[in-house]
């Protein structure tokens, strides 16, 4: 029978390969997979009668190419994590999150200190996203003047973040 099972394992190889390839998504482990497939059919082969044996070389595959998948499965968490970890983050260090932290104090102080049209000039323009034009009707003054306005907040703004 060793060469009846050669014979019968070279004739349905091709299919076998595509069968274990299905199930493990990897042409290379596919192979790996037929070949134990091969090995333990020949040894059953060689112990016994095999009614089928077709269909047990199919059977073989599948359960071996379940295995690998089962494995795999359970190895990429493992293998992923260190691919993970090297992945740098958007999220700001903790030393970033301060140095911000002061620096909006710095230029809220800062818009604190200004007249209040100046002020809402400023939040109006640079917060709430309004047009100069909107912003000059809703102060009454001109689209030039209120330019100036949001001009002078932000330099003011930019004096103290420089400053001591």
């Amino acid at each position: 029978m060793p060469s009846d099972t050669t014979t019968l394992f070279v004739e349905h190889r091709g299919s076998l390969v595509n069968y274990a390839n299905g199930i493990v998504r990897d042409r290379a482990g596919a192979e790996d997979v037929v070949q134990e497939a091969y090995l333990r059919f020949s040894a059953a082969a060689d112990g016994g009668q095999i009614v089928n044996p077709v269909r047990y070389l199919y059977r073989i595959v599948r359960n071996l190419a379940l295995d690998s998948a089962r494995r795999r499965s359970v190895e990429v968490p493992k293998a992923a994590a260190p691919a993970m970890e090297s992945i740098a983050s958007d999220a700001p260090s903790a030393e970033r999150v301060l140095y911000y932290r002061d620096e909006l104090r710095v230029i809220s102080d800062a818009i604190a200190e200004l007249p209040e049209r100046t002020r809402i000039a400023f939040r109006m323009y640079r917060l709430e996203g309004r047009t100069l034009q909107y912003i000059a009707d809703h102060l009454g003054v001109s689209v030039v003047r209120t330019h100036q306005l949001v001009k002078e907040a932000i330099l003011h703004a930019a004096r103290r973040l420089d400053g001591p």
